[in-house]
């Protein structure tokens, strides 16, 4: 995939190294004596100030976001950093343009990256968790490793995989601005993801017309949906494939439904409501 190095986009809101903040979960219970002793200790043992965390009447703070800078960022996670900030600056651009043909306006959504743990309006993200999208703050959650995991654990490596699941998140938000995302049954869910996969590859379409798109990258998206299939993942947990319990669609599911995104373009083609 052709991109641009060396810059993050402003819509990256970096995490890394910090312990974040607790915007979107409201005022909580306030800090007794055993839990000050408790905060005293991690500030000390880490050097982060984990009263900040909390206002003068020991409640979290709502709203606020503690950022910090990067600590031992390697050049190879720099590098992936900037790939993914060009990602979702192409995927957004594109959107914008399809919202605008629409007579709608597109509203940016924000990548929070992390690493291991941060707050959101949807609870706790987690690294073993994979990347996410929050409806409540509108916001995507990725921590980088995951890619390492895409490549090693789920056998879909390359540039272009990573750029799908940046696309497919986004893809989300998408839904989250039109209402989509309001949909709550199971069934709907399966539906809700294989919506997302067709918007990946309604963006993918977009970028393969502006020459970004090079030999091999749409194998390596198409590789990326399939791995992260329902049946895959029940397979690698050792438990028999039940459709009952898909969330997500299978593998062949949701590569048809990047497939069709890819080759049409539109994203009237997209619904897998019908």
């Amino acid at each position: 995939m052709r991109w641009t190095p060396g810059n993050v986009s402003s819509d990256v809101e970096d995490r890394r190294g910090s312990s974040g903040g607790f915007g979107g979960f409201g005022r909580g219970p306030t800090i007794g004596c055993g839990g000050a002793i408790i905060l005293l200790v991690l500030s000390l043992l880490t050097g982060k100030n984990f009263f900040a965390l909390f206002d003068s009447g020991g409640t979290p703070q709502s709203g606020t976001t503690e950022t910090a800078a990067p600590v031992n960022e390697s050049p190879e996670e720099r590098a992936r950093l900037e790939f993914v900030s060009d990602a979702l600056d192409d995927t957004q651009d594109t959107w914008t343009q399809i919202f605008q043909k629409e007579g709608i306006q597109y509203q940016r959504a924000k990548l929070v990256v992390f690493r291991d743990l941060t707050p959101s309006a949807c609870g706790t993200g987690q690294a073993a968790s994979g990347p996410f999208y929050c409806p409540s703050d509108g916001k995507v959650y990725l921590d980088l490793s995951f890619f390492d995991e895409l490549d090693r654990r789920f056998g879909a490596p390359g540039d272009f995989a990573q750029a799908y699941v940046v696309a497919h998140e986004i893809g989300h938000h998408v839904q989250n601005l039109i209402g989509t995302a309001d949909r709550r049954t199971n069934e709907d869910s399966v539906r809700i993801e294989l919506q997302a996969d067709c918007y990946a590859g309604v963006w993918a379409a977009s970028a393969s017309q502006r020459g970004v798109l090079e030999t091999g990258d749409v194998e390596e998206g198409m590789g990326a949906a399939s791995a992260v299939g329902d049946d895959r993942m029940q397979e690698m947990s050792g438990r028999g494939v039940n459709p009952d319990a898909f969330t997500h669609g299978s593998a062949a599911q949701r590569v048809e439904w990047f497939r069709r995104g890819l080759q049409s373009g539109r994203m009237s083609d997209c619904d897998t409501f019908r």
